[in-house]
């Protein structure tokens, strides 16, 4: 079979990792991973529009990041919105070449006192939102036969952290959506892949880790790099998995974790 795509000696290195003339739909995007993710995403050449539910934080975020930046409230929950927000964004800023699945919520509680309600909200916002969106953006992607679809997992996905299990099955669920997914649409050329962030150094997580020493302790211990993570160490992963650099890539989940996910 004849392969149509450019071989590495017609590319230069810089522009395989080039995103110029791509968009980028990056959701919770006005803060932490998913600030550092557009910001990164844009040192790369792309336009980058980031959605969320409070509007001042979105603002805050388009002005510290400048030229080819935009934002459009949005809460990813009503399902009813987003196919209407996937078409107005490609009429006022063009096709949506990339779509970053970055919004999510957490809640750390013991399993025994989890509720039904507790349990679908994580579920709802982590998983059911995140495909109503990726469909969205997909059906689109599919007919132009062209995108990089990004989810953000978790290491919650790969071992039994204690009480985060709705969080946990949720993250789970999307790591078996991009198997499924890139099964699906990798002959439309259209790639599916996820990134798992360990622990992270954000304002949440540093919280979190405050009133849990023990946790923390723990987490870093057994984390070979001997270090917590920084924000744009997602975003430069997300950079290359968005990239021709990854063009051969699909499927898979990417721990981004200083080697927590191997550690003992």
């Amino acid at each position: 079979m004849k392969n149509e795509q450019p071989t590495t000696q017609t590319r230069q290195f810089p522009s395989t990792f080039s995103l110029q003339g791509k968009t980028a739909l990056i959701t919770g995007g006005g803060s932490g991973i998913g600030f550092d993710i557009a910001r990164c995403l844009q040192a790369a050449g792309a336009q980058v529009i980031i959605t969320g539910r409070r509007e001042e934080p979105l603002k805050e975020a388009v002005a510290s990041l400048g030229e080819r930046a935009a934002y459009r409230v949005n809460d990813v929950t009503q399902l009813d919105t987003l196919e209407g927000l996937i078409e107005g964004l490609e009429a006022d800023f063009g096709s949506i070449d990339i779509l970053i699945n970055n919004a999510g919520i957490n809640m750390k509680k013991p399993a025994l006192e989890v509720s039904d309600d507790d349990f679908q909200r994580i579920i709802h916002t982590n998983l059911q939102a995140v495909f109503a969106l990726t469909r969205a953006c997909a059906r689109r992607m599919v007919e132009r036969s062209s995108g990089s679809i990004i989810m953000i997992s978790s290491m919650a996905a790969y071992y039994g952290l204690d009480r985060v299990v709705a969080y946990a099955a949720s993250k789970s669920g999307v790591e078996g959506m991009v198997r499924v997914l890139a099964s699906e649409f990798s002959r439309f050329h259209v790639r599916v892949n996820a990134i798992a962030p360990g622990f992270i150094e954000t304002s949440m997580m540093r919280t979190a880790m405050s009133s849990d020493p023990d946790r923390m302790h723990k987490a870093l211990d057994r984390t070979p790099i001997g270090y917590f993570g920084q924000p744009e160490d997602i975003g430069w992963a997300a950079v290359f998995l968005a990239s021709d650099a990854a063009r051969y890539i699909t499927g898979v989940s990417l721990p981004v974790d200083g080697g927590n996910s191997i550690g003992f």
